[in-house]
């Protein structure tokens, strides 16, 4: 009975040996076997047969018989329990009859602090012998043994109502601690003195004179048009321009003696005048085709076989002319991130290149309106300056700037985007 009883791999394969094994020795009816939860008992096992599954009346009397038991058997020791000598209860004395013997033999199981975990019944017709009693004692310890160590648990650490209480209290003010209200968003290194180069006529660009990110001084070339188009129109111009002039000249010969060609004059002058006007815009548009730098800077655009090849329109924005001395942080901010930024709020900026040297400036100004960035999330565009000179302060440059604003509270801190995402989806 020992070893099936360490053997047990859980606590209802012990109930199982519990409630068969002794039946050889004590020829009892029936035994059952509980697992005892205050004054609640729990069936587990009944010998020969498996644990019932359902309310039956047998089951509902036996859970009513917890208090009265518990009554009965005060400590540890097995006691014999006869009808005769019981003053039953009602509720009790109906069910005895109906369903057990004589007298049943009651083995409660006990932890060493003495803790009650279990009950053992063995329905007998007999009180078993006063020797069973010490021979049996090894065994119920081992059960007793066997049942507290498939029944351990950790016991926890509950906490006293002043020690709640004052948790609580250091909580509440944590929570009302002040702090910096800060908030990440990417950045990249532009330049605060920009001039945007646009296209000056409609055209093809056919070459661009720089390479991106090149050094470049007052009227350097840029970029240029393709002029096959435009010379052609100043070929065509010049010759129409040489047929007006013809027809004019022999217009005011005949003037002198002929008062139809006399009233001709004026028109044909007009048309002269008209042709003369559009040759000389081709050869202006002709002079814009090459585009020279406005300024000294870095020329900031994407790759040049993007462009070339490609028609443009008047205005269309083709690259930049940066001044690489004066670097400004643009921030893109996005709108579920944005708190209340002021001009001249603090920004520390960790480049992706340089993590261990963060820049440092303060906002310059912010955008009114949102827009979706190249990555779609929409954003508010925020510039700030770069205090010093830092070598490492290159245009095109990325990282993440963190961005101080006012004072809040922790609470505040913490609670900011579950606060607003609560009151957007209860609309309270």
């Amino acid at each position: 009975m020992r070893d099936r009883a360490l053997a047990a791999d859980s606590l209802n394969a012990l109930a199982f040996g519990m409630a068969n094994d002794l039946y050889p020795l004590l020829k009892y009816h029936h035994a059952l076997v509980f697992s005892v939860h205050d004054k609640r008992l729990e069936l587990l096992s009944v010998s020969g047969l498996a644990r019932p599954t359902e309310d039956s009346p047998y089951l509902v009397w036996l859970r009513r018989l917890g208090p009265w038991l518990a009554e009965q058997l005060p400590d540890a020791t097995p006691r014999w329990l006869a009808r005769a000598d019981l003053s039953l209860p009602p509720e009790v004395a109906d069910g005895w009859g109906e369903w057990w013997p004589t007298g049943v033999w009651a083995v409660p199981v006990h932890t060493r602090d003495g803790k009650r975990l279990g009950l053992l019944l063995l329905l007998l017709d007999a009180e078993p012998p006063a020797a069973l009693g010490p021979v049996l004692s090894g065994v119920f310890e081992t059960w007793a043994y066997c049942w507290a160590a498939l029944t351990h648990t950790t016991r926890r650490w509950r906490p006293r109502r002043k020690q709640v209480l004052i948790c609580l209290a250091v909580l509440a003010a944590l929570l009302l601690f002040p702090v910096r209200q800060t908030v990440l968003a990417p950045t990249e290194l532009v330049s605060h003195e920009t001039q945007i180069v646009s296209a000056p006529i409609d055209g093809v660009i056919a070459q661009i004179a720089v390479k991106p990110n090149q050094p470049v001084v007052v009227g350097t070339p840029l970029f240029s048009f393709d002029e096959t188009t435009l010379r052609s129109r100043i070929d065509v111009l010049n010759q129409q321009v040489a047929v007006a002039d013809a027809e004019l000249q022999t217009a005011s010969q005949r003037a002198f003696d002929n008062a139809q060609s006399k009233s001709e004059l004026a028109m044909l002058g007009g048309t002269a005048r008209q042709r003369r006007a559009e040759l000389a815009a081709a050869q202006a548009q002709l002079e814009r085709s090459r585009v020279l730098a406005p300024r000294a800077g870095v020329a900031v655009f994407a790759d040049p076989d993007e462009w070339l090849g490609r028609p443009v329109v008047t205005g269309e924005r083709i690259m930049q002319i940066s001044d690489p001395a004066q670097p400004a942080m643009q921030i893109q901010l996005p709108v579920t991130d944005a708190i209340n930024l002021e001009a001249g709020a603090e920004v520390v900026l960790y480049l992706s290149t340089f993590p261990l040297s963060p820049l440092h400036g303060k906002i310059l100004q912010t955008s009114y309106q949102a827009r979706a960035g190249d990555d779609g999330v929409m954003s508010y565009r925020l510039l700030a300056t770069v205090e010093g000179k830092p070598a490492h302060a290159r245009l095109g440059l990325h990282g993440t700037a963190k961005l101080y604003g006012e004072r809040v509270s922790l609470g505040y801190y913490l609670l900011r985007r579950p606060i607003a995402a609560v009151r957007a989806w209860t609309g309270w």
